[in-house]
């Protein structure tokens, strides 16, 4: 299959103190370990018209959503909208928090900017190539976070070498969907899509983690002038932390045995890509809106007693917050108990009806790349790979367009079955959407492909 395409890329490395995201506390920003960008691939087929922003970043919410659309507009940038763009992120834990930092706005307004220079890039380098796909798989680096463990709970992220661990709570999604678009001059732009958490480095320097070790030891092995676009598939529940050894797993070094490793898989798999069959490209998007996470009266009761409880602990606190992790939860600590409990509480007292919109880039017959917003457990990116779009090569992106609408920042989508059992990422505090909204994604995705 033929198809018209263009891509443009843009450093987004922060110029103003900010802090880096994914973290209850602040981390101002102190070096620079790797360059993170804003990619562009423009398709064209006929009179079909897509375009796809990928960023070394957290998540797409709707203020940065809002600032990239704005962007395009004021570039000159006509024939986009919601139902031709996908705007999504690696969810790199060390590049700037867009949101709910002084200079959030002043960011999000740069990485707008750039985004509508890498697609004004794109618009004007188009040439023609041929679609590829095909599929690989590594499971090396990827391992359920969830634990059930002796005493009946789940755990997230117990700890190296536990001996109260019994068990993952889920699986693992090794595969990694791969779509090439060749040129006579070789392989000029590579999606592929690993289910793999993005938060390997700590610390207070900027980088697009793994994807960005892994772009950049493929790329020279393509086209001149390639782009690899990296995208991290569903992966809420899934991180790279192997407990039964005590290796060290959150350090520079990390990122790039696990980015490394990825490129030697994808690049032994390069030559068994084939052409796709079928003709056509099209495009797909469906929104799908839920509610906010039900919170029931003994919940809020027992957030009170909590509160009322610790009267000395300020949870607002910036130094307090530093000490706060996964494991604080788990184990109950006051600060924990107090932080979430009064996370639980702005959840019930400012309920949302957040919004979401899947996309669906078809390929012929038989290959899609498609979205999901936020942080899906694994479980629902394989429903959607494997079930709605059984038979057919399907790349899923997680963090996909606005995480929700406005007021919301992103957050987990676990399973129905996952609540209730414990850990980190069913709390209210980290998904505050409705416990049916991945029955409803999944529908939506069902309903999207009929």
């Amino acid at each position: 299959m033929k198809i018209q395409f263009g891509i443009g890329r843009k450093c987004i490395n922060p110029e103003v103190p900010i802090s880096l995201a994914g973290y209850f506390n602040k981390r101002m920003w102190n070096k620079i370990l790797d360059d993170i960008e804003v990619r562009a691939v423009v398709l064209k087929d006929g009179d079909t018209t897509a375009a796809i922003i990928h960023m070394d970043i957290l998540s797409i919410n709707f203020k940065l959503y809002g600032c990239i659309r704005n962007a395009i507009t004021a570039a000159g940038i006509t024939g986009f909208d919601e139902k031709n763009l996908l705007i999504c992120a690696t969810h790199t834990h060390t590049a700037p928090l867009t949101a709910n930092d002084p200079n959030s706005d002043v960011y999000n307004e740069f990485a707008g900017k750039k985004a509508a220079e890498a697609l004004k890039d794109a618009l004007a380098n188009f040439e023609e190539g041929e679609i590829y796909a095909g599929l690989t798989k590594d499971s090396r680096f990827i391992f359920n976070r969830r634990y059930w463990m002796k005493d009946g709970r789940v755990v997230t992220n117990p700890g190296k070498l536990n001996p109260a661990i019994v068990r993952p709570e889920g699986e693992i999604d090794p595969e990694i969907p791969m779509i090439a678009i060749r040129t006579a001059a070789g392989i000029k732009v590579l999606f592929t899509a690993m289910v793999n958490h993005t938060d390997t480095i700590g610390g207070c320097g900027v980088s697009a983690d793994w994807p960005g070790f892994l772009r950049r030891a493929v790329e020279p092995k393509l086209a001149p002038g390639a782009m690899m676009v990296p995208m991290v598939g569903a992966s809420g529940n899934i991180n790279h932390f192997d407990v039964s050894t005590d290796m060290d797993q959150t350090c520079y070094a990390e990122p790039e045995r696990i980015g490394k490793g990825y490129a030697e898989t994808v690049l032994a798999a390069l030559d068994k890509l084939a052409p796709i069959s079928g003709n056509g490209f099209s495009v797909k998007t469906r929104v799908v809106t839920t509610g906010t996470r039900e919170i029931d009266p003994e919940e809020i009761a027992n957030a009170e007693a909590i509160i009322a409880k610790y009267p000395d602990i300020d949870v607002d606190s910036p130094e307090s917050v530093k000490d706060l992790t996964s494991e604080d939860l788990a184990k109950g600590t006051p600060f924990a108990l107090k932080y979430f409990a009064k996370a639980l509480l702005a959840i019930a007292n400012k309920p949302l009806k957040p919004s979401f919109r899947l996309h669906c880039f078809q390929f012929g017959d038989s290959t899609i790349l498609g979205s999901l917003p936020s942080e899906p457990f694994v479980e629902i990116g394989l429903t959607v790979r494997k079930g709605v779009n059984a038979g057919k090569l399907c790349l899923i992106t997680s963090h996909g367009n606005m995480n929700g609408g406005e007021g919301y920042y992103g957050g987990y989508i676990p399973n129905p079955w996952n609540y209730g059992r414990g850990g980190y990422e069913d709390t209210p505090r980290s998904s505050g959407y409705a416990k049916c909204t991945s029955e409803a994604l999944i529908a939506g995705w069902r309903e999207m492909m009929k």
